[in-house]
């Protein structure tokens, strides 16, 4: 693999990470709100945060662009304000990886806190347990084995996102090309299927190593909440 290809694969983990650990805070409010609460708009919000499944990536990616580009009214105030710039740099990628694994994570999550007994918390709650305590101490560790499914396959979309991301932040060497895009760019150009074989396979690797790291946690979650 030469140096273009290391450098995909540093900024693709670079990417895929800060994205899942953002996203992650979010998406847990996310899915204990839709699960535990009921209120007007309820519908709106569950598809707002689902639409980015059912959307062409490249139109998630062109509405980024027209919502954080350096000529947008969000894009001008981030740039202004904190000096933040999204569009063709790697933070563009990361904020393109959160919300297109954004609806993966909320959805585990919140099969997960729908699959507590809600009589569990009123117990703990009446017998004067803060709110916060309840959700610290029963519903966080009952619901660990969905938070980590939901980190794993957001991190998982996030480091396989190729549309929205080349939409919104191109795929420039060094600074915004991933994985996905790298080997795509490698498929152009005469001899280059080896180097897309390459990292064709070390992201199968990574994926796969993800899973099986997931899923042997979750066993080991699953295990110390059954012995307690």
């Amino acid at each position: 693999m030469d140096a273009a290809g290391y450098e995909a694969l540093r900024l693709s983990l670079l990417v895929s990470g800060t994205a899942t650990l953002l996203a992650l805070p979010l998406a847990l409010g996310c899915a204990w709100l839709l699960a535990r609460r009921n209120f007007r708009g309820k519908d709106l919000l569950s598809a707002a945060i689902h639409l980015p499944l059912v959307l062409p990536p490249v139109v998630t990616g062109y509405l980024l662009l027209l919502s954080f580009g350096r000529t947008a009214p969000v894009g001008r105030f981030l740039e202004q304000t904190l000096g933040l710039v999204l569009a063709f740099r790697w933070t563009g990628a990361v904020l393109a990886a959160m919300v297109m694994g954004f609806p993966l994570m909320v959805r585990a999550m919140r099969l997960a806190i729908e699959a507590v007994d809600p009589r569990i918390e009123a117990a703990a709650a009446t017998l004067g347990a803060p709110r916060y305590a309840v959700f610290a101490t029963i519903t966080l560790p009952l619901i660990a084995p969905g938070i980590l499914a939901g980190t794993v396959m957001g991190f998982a979309k996030a480091l396989g996102e190729f549309g929205a991301t080349i939409t919104f932040v191109a795929a420039i060497p060094g600074q915004t090309q991933t994985l996905p895009s790298a080997i795509y760019s490698y498929l152009q150009v005469p001899g280059g299927e080896a180097q897309a074989a390459q990292l064709t396979l070390i992201a199968c690797a990574i994926a796969v190593a993800a899973v099986v790291v997931s899923e042997w946690l979750s066993r080991r979650i699953a295990a110390r909440i059954g012995a307690t």
